[in-house]
């Protein structure tokens, strides 16, 4: 069946037709999964879903079938398009490290829709990725929210999504430069915060120099953007929720290893958390992590996503699928995990009207499997994005 289905998908679907996808499982996250399910996308948008015995595929629509269906994974959090499968300098634009605090730089400007790991996790069933300027200095920049298919940054689902922060030890200058320690951190990011509180209650002056970085911090402080803070040790990860109900900031916790310590305080704060990859290296801040974390917060009932994170050695990024498979066999089970990469990632972001489920009115963005999507021997067999197929197998 598999090789029936590359070329009927390679052969009919590039032009982005018509499609009925039947699976004899499919998962729309919107609830119950369905046995022998239809998805109908019509002109990139899902028409219809639910049990093949009530949907009839028009004429005229191009017929794919798989055994698994499910929306187009999304990754919560990931540096792909800045940082690059060679892992040289040329390709690494994920931090700039001139400076403690960058929040004016902007990951649509960096970001490499041809960089081929953004085909390699497509191909996996990634159609989604929230990505960006990354961890290792205070406030490193911009994120942004694209999917994998774009030809250019143009083409972001949201061009601005988050400004990323790091506190602890990641975020320690060398050399005797600032800052050094925890403290000095929050007194700097305290510091502009109150600058831009002030400039807000201001009025505009029309004559007035433009100051990127102000414009940045401004946004926090409105509420435009949120703070997305990378954090991992229990006193910091407390620092950061105060930080945030100081100075009313939209937060989102990142990382987190050690959020187990602190699970009734996370919770009581309202922020949500982008966990850590499952199968993150433990060392540093992360040294607590754990393969469990996302079981607990789970039970807790915080709303989080999983990642892939920034991953340091070739081929620089994690599959967020195998991510939440590792989750799923840790205490947090099959449904939850595959939430917390399609719509509970979807909510988080802000972008679940349009992706994370399979409903009408929805982006037609589906990944096909020849069996359980969290079992390693599973294949992704083909990747619709807004009715149009981009990948045919993963390798």
């Amino acid at each position: 069946m598999k090789s029936l289905l590359l070329l009927t998908m390679a052969a009919g679907l590039a032009a982005g037709q018509n499609l009925a996808i039947r699976g004899d499982v499919v998962h729309t996250m919107a609830g119950a999964a369905l046995k022998d399910g239809v998805v109908l996308i019509r002109d990139g948008k899902i028409e219809r879903v639910g049990p093949a015995s009530q949907v009839t595929p028009p004429a005229g629509y191009q017929v794919v079938r798989a055994k698994v269906v499910t929306p187009g994974l999304i990754d919560a959090h990931a540096t792909l398009g800045l940082s690059g499968a060679l892992n040289q300098p040329q390709d690494q634009d994920q931090v700039e490290s001139s400076a403690p605090m960058q929040p004016e730089l902007r990951a649509i400007d960096a970001f490499d829709p041809q960089e081929r790991l953004i085909e390699w996790v497509r191909s996996f069933g990634v159609t989604t990725i929230h990505t960006g300027h990354g961890q290792g200095i205070l406030v490193s920049g911009q994120t942004m929210i694209v999917k994998t298919n774009a030809k250019t940054a143009d083409d972001a689902v949201v061009p601005a999504a988050m400004i990323a922060a790091t506190l602890g030890s990641e975020a320690r200058a060398q050399g005797g430069k600032s800052p050094g320690t925890r403290a000095k951190m929050i007194a700097m990011l305290r510091a502009e915060l109150i600058k831009a509180q002030e400039a807000a209650k201001k009025a505009e002056k029309k004559d007035a120099a433009r100051d990127l970085r102000a414009e940045a911090f401004q946004k926090l402080v409105k509420g435009e953007l949120p703070l997305l803070v990378t954090v991992h040790k229990a006193n910091d990860i407390l620092t950061a929720i105060r930080l945030g109900q100081e100075f009313g900031l939209k937060l989102v916790l990142d990382g987190v290893s050690e959020a187990p310590e602190v699970l009734p305080q996370i919770k009581a704060s309202g922020y949500p958390v982008i966990i850590h990859p499952t199968m993150q290296r433990s060392y540093g801040d992360a040294q607590s992590l754990s393969m469990e974390t996302a079981s607990k917060l789970s039970a807790a009932g915080i709303p989080f996503a999983l990642q892939s994170g920034f991953e340091g050695y070739v081929p620089k990024t994690r599959v967020v699928l195998w991510e939440a498979g590792m989750a799923a066999a840790n205490g947090l089970g099959m449904e939850k995990a595959l939430a917390s990469i399609t719509i509970d990632a979807a909510r988080l972001l802000g972008i679940a009207n349009r992706v994370g489920s399979l409903e009408a009115g929805k982006d037609g963005d589906v990944a096909l499997y020849d069996g359980d999507p969290l079992e390693y021997t599973t294949h992704c067999t083909g990747v619709v994005i807004g009715g149009v197929a981009v990948s045919a197998a993963a390798h």
